[in-house]
């Protein structure tokens, strides 16, 4: 970080956590917040996701902007590619305040946001009204009172597809009561045909992806595996935020909602790693969960990610970490003179 990124982050961390996180949205949205530009560029760093091209594969997770407020601005933050979201069909305020905590000494996030978002036909007009630039996706929820939680899957891709470059059913979220319900065999495989039928009715044909939780034991992994294969599911992105409080020691740590951030690495990339190899590698992965520097990143995609996402590692280290590990990725690249191809998955057997 320079001065300016450092003393933003320190003076954002005396506020509120949701209330630093709107206000973040602002500064970016009215162009208070200095940029890369564009996405960190080079013939090494050049990637295909779903038939995306990327102009690097580090991208921004869903979660961050959920309304798509400052979705111009973050296309010039240098990440390859941007997710959006969640949306549901109608807007709805998620669950009671406060519901963001950060744990500082764990460099991790809590939150048990619940889907707050406005709504469908909103983001989807702000989407519609982005420059040209890099792919940005729509991360896709479930309203909390819905009585046909998978036909609100469909919905959102009807009502919003058009306006995104891809879309990705979030099954994964652990703030909307048995949302996780679906990721069994059978309710995903139902949900995914509506999803896919919806898709397929669009005027231009966009990739699906599917968001999991760290928490699938392994006949889980191997079910979600199974049922992206025949659904031809374009990827698959691991992983979500976790239940999981081992070794955590932040007095907030004890906070009902989903843990990410840096003790997020370790179990994410091994589910990522499993779920490669369940997949013997012929469905694009995106690695998220944990990543705050490089040589995660590096790690990610050796266990067999195309892509990588971040997203907690920012609140702590500021915007321009997207640049920096873009940039020495594709330093290392050419120092161990390898492309993405052949780093994509070269590690996995030591994640499983």
């Amino acid at each position: 970080m320079n001065l300016i990124e450092r003393l933003g982050v320190t003076a954002l961390h005396r506020l509120p956590p949701e209330t630093a996180h709107d206000l973040s949205i602002l500064a970016l949205a009215k162009g208070l917040v200095p940029l890369h530009g564009g996405p960190v560029a080079s013939e090494r760093l050049t990637t295909s996701l779903a038939g995306m091209r990327l102009a690097n594969p580090v991208g921004l997770a869903a979660g961050y902007d959920k309304n798509a407020k400052a979705v111009a601005a973050l296309m010039r933050a240098g990440f390859g590619f941007i997710e959006l979201g969640a949306a549901t069909p109608r807007p709805q305020p998620g669950n009671a305040k406060p519901r963001l905590f950060r744990l500082r000494a764990d460099q991790a996030i809590i939150n048990r946001f619940g889907f707050n978002n406005e709504g469908a036909q909103v983001i989807a007009q702000r989407l519609s009204e982005r420059p040209q630039g890099i792919p940005v996706g729509l991360n896709i929820g479930a309203n909390k009172d819905s009585i046909d939680r998978a036909d609100d899957f469909a919905h959102v891709v009807a009502a919003a597809g058009t306006a995104a470059d891809f879309l990705t059913v979030n099954i994964s979220s652990p703030n909307t009561e048995k949302l996780r319900d679906l990721q069994g065999a059978q309710a995903l495989a139902a949900l995914l045909q509506g999803v896919m039928q919806a898709r397929d009715n669009l005027p231009l044909r966009k990739p699906v992806f599917v968001k999991i939780a760290p928490d699938l034991d392994d006949d889980g992994l191997a079910d979600i595996a199974a049922v992206a294969r025949d659904a031809k599911i374009d990827g698959i992105i691991a992983t979500n935020t976790t239940l999981s409080r081992d070794n955590l020691v932040s007095a907030c740590k004890s906070q009902a909602g989903g843990m990410s951030g840096a003790p997020l690495f370790n179990r994410a990339t091994t589910v990522l790693a499993k779920l490669y190899r369940a997949t013997e590698g012929k469905i694009p992965l995106i690695g998220v969960g944990g990543i705050t520097n490089s040589e995660q990143a590096w790690q990610k995609l050796r266990a067999g990610a195309t892509a990588v996402q971040i997203y907690s590692a920012l609140i702590y280290q500021g915007l321009s970490l997207a640049v920096r590990i873009a940039t020495e990725l594709d330093e290392r690249l050419q120092r161990e003179g390898l492309t993405l191809a052949e780093l994509r998955g070269s590690g996995a057997k030591d994640w499983c």
